[in-house]
């Protein structure tokens, strides 16, 4: 159970749902029904569901019988880390000893995906899989399904098909949302209407192949778990498995998502979901804020909502503004977030002239605040999409202000990482042809249509790896093609130690990659990530699935430089910048077709979330935040280049919200210089005159 010292740090919102249910006689488990706890921005949310889980492990919960969900592999090790740092305070356990044991045992704790991964191997048999299944990256499944594009002769209509990422994203929105293709065409690609039955015949083509070649892309893991759930006798047989499920930000859940938790523990026991309907702004990834907003009624009795609103992060000022926006809202669970940091300074709402003012005014405020002793890193500027920021970097670029924009390539697109991983995934599912394409033609030689021959020539030895030994390599390719033999033989052998294999295949692919590409010092850095990485995975699969669904975020090859400085500023697109906050925020073009997005006009609930979407920016900050309104922005044709339209303030920033801010304006230095100029070249007339000359 509990103590005092563990309980002592909580509120007492977040103490009730630590707490909530109760324990069984004896020592032998904990009893709850279903639990919704509704986590305003800042309201220490991972603490609460942390606490939960060492409340539960200390009750008599076995740990393995917890199942943890969370949407980055990052944020389990963290729920984890920070359960046994409660757990050995709670226990007086200065050693760790006995806290170690049990969080050791939380072993069923990771991304929805990756849990699917684990059980989907475990019921291969019942869901028609080979349980040596690869998992495709999104990179090498659009890969796959252009390959099937092309092979159907799609590619070449006479007038424009979607191309090989629009399809997968048809596929992705259609599979997470469970609508028809009709649907999902009608609503999110208007423009692909008109070749329905041809996408429809390009999916269906897709989905054999990735069963002909045993390989299941990202948003298989989801189907097929949801499919499994479907049978009763799997879903109580899965459901056994766990006495309690914790999902976090279950307001990013897709439908998909909603449906499995739902027939894990039909009647919620046990069940705690944690989220903020007021940051669901993922629609686009087909996340279904009705998961949330709908959770209590899909129990009876209903479940418990426990509201955390104590605010730790911002100022109240900041949460007066963010209180005022979401107030607005039509369907919500109400809630009025309250600082525990003080009132602080007001937020300012600043009208610009135009996009290169509004740039000279951040990096005039950045630098100013950073004489002020605030470093450049704790600042972040924020915007709507990540094109709204090209003027802005210009501007920081001629100050010489460092900064790092996120959002951009993650670590598993550089191309040396693929081709590592590439190898292990064929090595784990010699079926895998989109890995196997790929790793032949690292060698000289070694192009398409050979790596094609070689291919063939290795599925007419029904995928032996020994076959390779008759393949007649190309010239250029005979050295390296006995090396290459020799690797996969020795990978392919299932009684080989996972340890060192890594290293086995580096030490191969090292002269190619030598050969194709430029700066190897530097990706050679993120292959010894890469092996220190495997070292915490027990086998091959477990180590190249989890790589897949959670990859880390930056490469040797794509460093900017400005983390090579004293300190930088940070610009994210609000998307990206969920979950963080920063001493002082700026969030660009607060106008309308931007907050809301042009292409959310006419659809309320897409104008729901573009508030929600300006909430998440403001709520970043935890002392100042700046809001900035442009008046003009310029507009290009083929017969003008100086033309412009004036925006209009958005309209969440109503007369309500407007109150919570001080308003200012900002003139650029270059515009007193253009009045003068202007007046200047303008010459005179006799106005006098021609007044009467009128009458």
């Amino acid at each position: 159970m509990s103590t005092p010292e563990q309980l002592g740090s909580l509120n007492t919102p977040q103490r009730k749902a630590v707490t909530f249910g109760e324990a069984l006689p004896g020592g032998k488990g904990f009893r709850a029904g279903p639990l919704l706890i509704v986590a305003g921005a800042g309201t220490g949310k991972t603490n609460t569901l942390a606490h939960r889980v060492a409340h539960l492990a200390m009750s008599g919960v076995d740990p393995a019988r917890i199942l943890m969900l969370t949407f980055t592999r990052r944020a389990a090790i963290e729920m984890k880390r920070r359960a046994n740092e409660i757990m050995r305070t709670a226990l007086n356990d200065q050693l760790g000893g006995k806290a170690s044991q049990l969080s050791q045992r939380l072993t069923w704790s990771g991304t929805f995906h990756s849990i699917g991964n684990r059980l989907l191997r475990h019921y291969a048999k019942h869901v028609g899989l080979d349980p040596s299944f690869s998992v495709l990256d999104r990179s090498d499944a659009a890969d796959l399904l252009d390959t099937v594009r092309t092979e159907l002769g799609l590619s070449g209509k006479g007038q424009r098909f979607p191309r090989k990422d629009t399809c997968l994203g048809i596929y992705s929105y259609r599979v997470n949302t469970q609508k028809s293709l009709k649907d999902t065409l009608d609503s999110q690609y208007p423009w692909c209407v008109s070749h329905e039955e041809d996408i429809a015949k390009l999916l269906r083509a897709y989905v054999e192949r990735k069963s002909q070649y045993r390989v299941l892309d990202f948003d298989d893991l989801l189907l097929y778990w949801h499919a499994m759930m479907g049978e009763e006798r799997i879903a109580k047989s899965v459901s056994q498995l766990f006495d309690h499920v914790l999902v976090d930000e279950y307001q990013d859940t897709n439908k998909l998502q909603g449906d499995i938790l739902q027939a894990l523990k039909p009647d919620g026991a046990g069940v705690t979901v944690v989220g903020d309907d007021a940051q669901a702004i993922y629609s686009f990834r087909a996340a279904a804020v009705e998961n949330i907003l709908g959770f209590p009624d899909r129990f009876r009795p209903k479940a418990e909502v426990i509201t955390l609103a104590q605010n730790y992060r911002s100022s109240q000022s900041v949460l007066d503004a963010s209180n005022a926006l979401m107030a607005d809202a039509p369907r919500q669970y109400r809630k009025h977030l309250l600082s525990m940091r003080g009132q602080g300074p007001r937020p300012k709402l600043v009208t610009v002239d135009d996009l290169p003012t509004q740039a000279e005014f951040i990096a005039t405020r950045v630098l100013a605040s950073r004489e002020a002793g605030i470093p450049l890193r704790r600042q972040a500027v924020l915007f709507r999409t990540g094109s709204h920021s090209d003027m802005l970097e210009i501007e920081l670029a001629k100050r010489n202000i460092p900064f790092v924009k996120y959002g951009g390539l993650q670590f598993l697109e550089a191309a040396h990482v693929k081709d590592l991983l590439a190898v292990l995934r064929w090595a784990d599912n010699p079926r895998n042809q989109v890995a196997a394409f790929r790793v032949l033609q690292f060698m000289p030689g070694m192009g398409p249509a050979n790596a094609r021959r070689a291919l063939d020539h290795f599925v007419s030895k029904n995928y032996l790896w020994a076959g390779f030994e008759t393949f007649e390599a190309p010239g250029d390719a005979k050295v390296a093609w006995k090396k290459f033999v020799e690797l996969f033989s020795a990978l392919g052998d299932p009684n080989r130690e996972w340890r060192g294999q890594i290293n086995m295949v580096r030490e191969w692919y090292r002269p190619h990659m030598e050969r194709l590409y430029e700066h190897v010092h530097m990706r050679i850095g993120d292959l010894d990530q890469l092996e220190l990485l495997s070292s915490q995975y027990p086998t091959r699969e477990r180590f190249v699935t989890e790589l897949t669904l959670d990859p880390p975020q930056a490469t040797g090859a794509q460093s900017s430089g400005a983390h090579q400085d004293e300190e930088y500023l940070v610009l994210s697109t609000i998307h990206s910048a969920k979950g963080m906050e920063w001493d002082q925020v700026y969030v660009l073009n607060v106008v309308e077709g931007s907050f809301p997005n042009e292409f959310a006009a006419g659809k309320p609930e897409q104008i729901e979330e573009e508030r929600r979407l300006l909430y998440v920016a403001m709520t970043r900050a935890r002392n100042e935040l700046t809001c900035v309104v442009p008046l003009r922005f310029q507009i290009t044709s083929p017969r003008s280049t100086d033309g412009h339209v004036y925006g209009a303030r958005s309209r969440f920033m109503t007369e309500k919200v407007i109150k919570c801010f001080d308003e200012q304006t900002f003139q650029g230095s270059n515009t007193e210089v253009k009045i003068a100029e202007s007046a200047a070249d303008s010459g005179t007339i006799d106005v006098a005159s021609r007044l009467k000359q009128m009458w």
